[in-house]
């Protein structure tokens, strides 16, 4: 998504599209591959401050979309599991046993989700360079369903493609088959699955799901990757069946990160997507220890705070960010409850 400012005195800035459609549906999928990272160009100072009020509304609104749309940070887990990803998918493309997987496992806000998606589209834009102009579905992206059941399972497969099979009549084989039809015949190689914590090994319905993803995975010639939170606790290895798919993928952890030389530098890497019209340049470097004391060191919820504090910047005419203004900013209930209490400003 590109994100352009407003001509000044000129006509308004065309704004984003405020609906997105979720990447678990084909449409949304690929409109999240071919999305060009957001831009913003600040005016110079001088036009900047020669806006008119309406002109002024316009441009500021169009920042603040753009500061609301996730920055994405190559950090060392995105490299990993982008890494892990390609050499699993080029050691499966002529393998006709059982594929080797990845399972990324980490607590919540650890950038799995981001990671497994960055995943997909790289391997997505990869493929279409390799075969311009062809039907090809290369990437599918699903998230496990909530007390799920093979139904379920196969019904998220379906509604990815958008297979009109939402009719109860049609049963799980049903379902199944024409969604493993079209997925060879589209030569999709890479499904991730996200939310596998959903899938407990140790009840009958978790059993029941995990049979029929292993069927998936049989009956497909594709690379499965796998997120969820801590898995391990999960029950997803649990018994005959986990130990099977411990045996047939690796295991990446996410985590938060230590307040080290790479933490300054996806500080540093998050400053520099900033467009506030007052903000000095390593300002929020130099609060790089602060940052990991409110958050605990988790690359969501730094993300969250910092992508706030511009707005809220915005919205108040302050164009800086501070650490004053950074203790206003509520972000995750986990990492307030971790980190030390912050003294606020009174309202008003």
């Amino acid at each position: 998504m590109v994100v352009n400012a407003a001509e000044p005195g000129g006509e308004e800035a065309g704004l984003p599209d405020d609906r997105t459609d979720p990447s678990t549906r084909l449409e949304g999928w690929r409109r999240f591959v071919e999305a060009d990272p957001a831009t913003f160009e600040l005016l110079p100072d001088q036009q900047w401050q020669a806006l008119s009020p309406q002109l002024r509304e316009t441009y500021d609104e169009a920042r603040i979309a753009y500061h609301s749309e996730l920055q994405v940070v190559r950090t060392s887990t995105v490299k990993e599991i982008t890494h892990q990803g390609r050499l699993l998918t080029l050691l499966n493309q002529r393998e006709h046993g059982a594929r080797r997987g990845m399972i990324v496992s980490g607590q919540w806000t650890t950038g799995k989700t981001t990671a497994l998606k960055q995943l997909g589209r790289t391997h997505e834009l990869r493929i279409r360079q390799r075969y311009p102009g062809s039907d090809r579905i290369p990437v599918v992206y699903i998230t496990a369903p909530p007390k799920g059941s093979p139904r379920k399972l196969a019904l998220e497969f379906a509604r990815f493609l958008g297979l009109p099979v939402i009719n109860p009549r049609h049963n799980t084989i049903d379902v199944t088959s024409a969604v493993c039809q079209v997925l060879i015949e589209a030569r999709t190689d890479l499904v991730l699955v996200d939310e596998i914590h959903l899938l407990n090994h140790a009840t009958t319905a978790g059993e029941d799901l995990s049979d029929h993803l292993k069927y998936f995975t049989e009956h497909l010639p594709a690379t499965f990757i796998y997120a969820g939170i801590n898995v391990e606790k999960s029950g997803l290895f649990t018994g005959v069946r986990g130990k099977q798919l411990g045996g047939r993928c690796i295991l990446v952890r996410t985590g938060a990160f230590p307040p080290n030389a790479e933490w300054q530098a996806l500080v540093a890497s998050l400053e520099t997507t900033l467009r506030l019209h007052r903000h000095q340049n390593g300002a929020l470097v130099k609060l790089a220890k602060y940052l990991h004391q409110r958050t605990g060191g988790m690359i969501g919820s730094l993300s969250h705070l910092i992508r706030a504090a511009a707005v809220s910047a915005i919205l108040d005419g302050s164009e800086r960010i501070t650490k004053t203004g950074l203790r206003d900013i509520r972000i995750d209930h986990n990492s307030e409850s971790d980190s030390p209490p912050e003294p606020r400003r009174a309202a008003g």
